[in-house]
């Protein structure tokens, strides 16, 4: 079983991600960011969704979780709750 130790970013506004996005890449906390913009209710723990198995996200993060390299900043993505920023810190096969 594949599982993998993820946080995200969500917000409605792909502008809005994108601005996140380069500001997380120029430096800024992730968690801090998070915290701050996220509408997802992760972004109390900074975004941390935790492990999270093969199957349990929407299809279209799903497959980015399962397939894009780790310990890099993902997206914006988007799926029907908005667009997401993501790292995958770890990925694990079982």
């Amino acid at each position: 079983m594949k599982t993998a130790i993820v946080r995200h970013i969500l917000v409605k506004d792909k502008g809005l991600a994108e601005q996140l996005k380069k500001k997380i890449l120029d430096g800024a906390d992730f968690s801090k960011v998070a915290k701050q913009y996220s509408t997802c209710n992760s972004a109390k723990r900074g975004g941390e969704l935790g492990e999270v198995k093969k199957g349990q996200l929407v299809p279209v993060i799903d497959k980015l979780v399962f397939t894009a390299a780790e310990h890099i900043l993902h997206g914006p993505v988007k799926s029907q709750f908005g667009f997401h920023l993501l790292e995958i810190k770890f990925r694990m096969d079982f």
